[in-house]
Parts: C-alpha cells; structure tokens; sequence
C-alpha cells in the first residue's frame, strides 16, 4: 500500500468523539496524520489539497464483509477455483474503497493472501483485518452441506468461508491454526443462520466448553472471539463465555444488553443485508428456503438497533452482503439513520469501529497519529446520511493517497 505524504488545507473536518467540526490544516507524512493546525507550511513535495468549502471525515470501517462472497450460494463458493475467487474479490474491494471503506474486517474467508496482497499494494482496496475460517460445528451455519452430502472437504485452499470443528480439542486445533496464519481475530457460529441449509434461526451452536476453548486460545494470542448469532439465548450464552462482539443480534432480549455492558461487548448489526436479501438474494444464488428465512430477523433487527442504542451498547458498523448485492454496502448508513442519531452511525463506523478493531488512536479519528484516512464531501454528513449512503464523495484518501477524487477541484 502506498503511504504519501498530504497536505489537506483549509480543512473542516468531524472529530468524531465529541461530534463537532473544527476548522484546520491537515498534514499527513509517510501515511500518517503528524500535525493539524493553521497555516501548516507545504514542506516541498507534498501533495496539496484545498477542502475549503467541504467536509473532512475519517475513512469509514465496515467491520463486517466477506469479500470472497462473489455469490449469495455460499456451498456453492466452495466448488469455484481459488484463482477464479480472488480475481473476483479484488473487483468487490475496489468498489468497497470507491464507497469510502478504507478499511474492513472480514467476517469469514479471507486469509493471509488477501492482506498481504493489499498491504504490498497488490490489490487495490481496504486495509483489510481477517479471521480466516469461521468456525461452526456439524450442521451449523458455517458447513455448506446439503442433508443428501456427506464428505467436508476443509482444506484450506478450498473458498468455503467456514470449517467445521467439533469437540474441544478440535476446537482448540482449528483456533491455533487460523492464529497460526495470521488471523486478528477468530469466528466462531454460535447460532443458527439465514443462508445454510440445514440448521434453525433459533438453535443454539457449540457447547459452552468449546466456545470457551476458543475464547482462551484467541486471548492467549492477544486476540478475541466474534460469534454469530441471532437470538438473546445464543447472544447470551456467548457473551457469558467470554466472546467479545456479537455479529447480527437482531433478536436480543434484556439480558443480552446487560450482558453487553458488563462484559463491554460490541455489537455489529447488519441490518442492509436482510433488506438486499429481501430484494435480490434469489436473483444472487440464495434458495428459496434461506430466503425465506430473511423475514424471521429483518423486523427484529430494527427493533433491536434502537435498543441497543437506547442501553448504550458498543455499535459498530457492519453489512454482511454477498454476491452482487455488495453495491448495496453504504446504504447501512441510510438505514441506521432512521433509528439513530447520524452521529452515532457515522461513530459505529469510525471510532467505535476502531476500538473494535483493537486500534483506538490509530484508524476512525482525524488526529495526529492516525492514519491518513479520509473522505471529503460537498455536504455535511451529519445533516444528511444519504450523502454516505449514496456515496456522494469527492476525495477518497487511504494513508495520504487520493485513491479516488470525482471533482476537479483542488
């Protein structure tokens, strides 16, 4: 990835924290945010860039995706070659980054590979966190397995997003092996989903023992646990065995948010992906038994946003889409923006993303320090969320690179 330096003058940009604009230069050296301030000299070669006029935000986090999910027929992902994959995932990063993503967390299917690729400037896209293989037990979310297939094929070469451990000790091997290669954080199925074929929305997955094998072997690393789920009873028994975030959540209950706040969870809904489902999924490979699973957690997720707002839990920004409903990455921000404040989306994707990510100071905040990460618009964000949604973005900037500009102004 190239680091550049910048100089972005006359600059209003959003601190994030307190929720404000503050007016000033912004000056980024080898990729990094080093001074704001007024009047900040242009050392000599240094790109300069006028943002009178416009609004500075820090480069958006999506802390869900799965950029290997080129169709919504996630068993059939596992039968395409690798090659054929990867070409496609690069198509589905440069938009992710043409939308403002600077950065990802993929929530299953990415590897080593595809970080390595775009840290070295390979693949144009998002600074990219990845957990490798999500990890389910038999017939959980994660095995593609129709009831008529028998064999798993779990090399790790093959584009399933998932692997299927069963007991501790399997547990513990399959967690070892994603930290092994590189993994910043594990994922585990912990209930049941919308797009397999053959377990229930309301199941529970994994016993308490696995899930805190897992727990233990990922904070051994200096690393945690995410866990899918829906339902308060799979939120809950997760969160009590020490997993860190929650993916989804749409049908939480009280204890689930008391739980959120003691252990200082986080919470990623992706509240888009039903909406797009709804819409589009049979038209990207999902079957008409997974679609009509979508309805049981669409309404609920509404529901549980403003809930979890309300009780003051961690939020954090995430999509969840696959195959060619990924245009649809941004509209999250129109969607949130209906149940919460615009702030407090604009922080589920920005600071309370970072904090997620485990780097507080350094990605979703305009501060010296930081990555040089930004986006730039006509109009202000906070007054209107569809500026996000639609991805109305005039500069696209990633470690002090212009990575994308639609005006000619600068």
């Amino acid at each position: 990835m190239t680091e550049t330096n910048l100089l972005i003058k006359n600059a209003t940009y959003l601190d994030v924290v307190e929720g404000a604009y503050r007016k000033g230069d912004i000056k980024v050296n080898d990729g990094i945010i080093s001074e704001i301030g007024e009047n900040l000299a242009n050392d000599g070669a240094v790109e300069e860039l006028d943002a009178k006029g416009r609004f500075v935000l820090p480069g958006l986090i999506d802390c869900h995706v799965h950029v290997t999910a080129a169709t919504a027929d996630l068993g059939q992902l596992g039968e395409w070659s690798p090659n054929y994959v990867a070409l496609n995932t690069a198509k589905i990063m440069g938009a992710m980054l043409e939308r403002g993503f600077t950065t990802v967390r993929d929530a299953a299917g990415a590897d080593f590979g595809l970080h390595d690729a775009q840290a070295e400037g390979l693949l144009r896209g998002p600074r990219l966190f990845f957990g490798g293989k999500a990890l389910s037990q038999t017939g959980g979310h994660g095995d593609p397995r129709a009831r008529g297939r028998h064999s798993h094929d779990g090399d790790y070469c093959v584009p399933h997003i998932g692997t299927i451990a069963d007991g501790v000790d399997a547990v513990r091997l399959a967690v070892r092996d994603e930290l092994r290669k590189g993994a910043h954080h594990i994922k585990i199925m912990a209930g049941g989903g919308v797009a397999s074929p053959t377990d229930r929305i309301d199941s529970t997955q994994y016993s308490i023992s696995e899930i805190e094998a897992a727990v233990e072997e990922a904070e051994a690393a200096n690393r945690y646990v995410t866990a899918h789920a829906y339902t308060g009873r799979a939120i809950n028994r997760a969160l009590r065995a020490g997993v860190r975030g929650i993916e989804h959540g749409n049908l939480l209950d009280d204890e689930s948010l008391e739980l959120f706040k003691e252990r200082n969870a986080f919470l990623t809904m992706t509240l888009v992906t039903y909406w797009a489902l709804e819409r589009e999924g049979r038209d990207f490979g999902l079957s008409q038994e997974n679609w009509e699973k979508v309805a049981a957690v669409l309404d609920g997720g509404y529901e549980a946003l403003g809930r979890a707002h309300e009780a003051g839990i961690n939020l954090t920004y995430g999509t969840d889409l696959l195959g060619g409903m990924h245009r649809y990455q941004a509209k999250e921000f129109a969607i949130r923006g209906k149940v919460i404040p615009a702030i407090e989306v604009i922080r589920s994707a920005t600071v309370t993303a970072a904090a997620l990510l485990q780097r507080e100071g350094e990605l979703g905040v305009i501060a010296p320090g930081a990555a040089g990460d930004f986006i730039i618009t006509k109009e202000d964000p906070l007054n209107d969320l569809e500026i996000l949604a639609e991805s109305r973005l005039d500069f696209v900037i990633q470690q002090g690179d212009i990575v994308s500009s639609t005006s000619t102004g600068r």
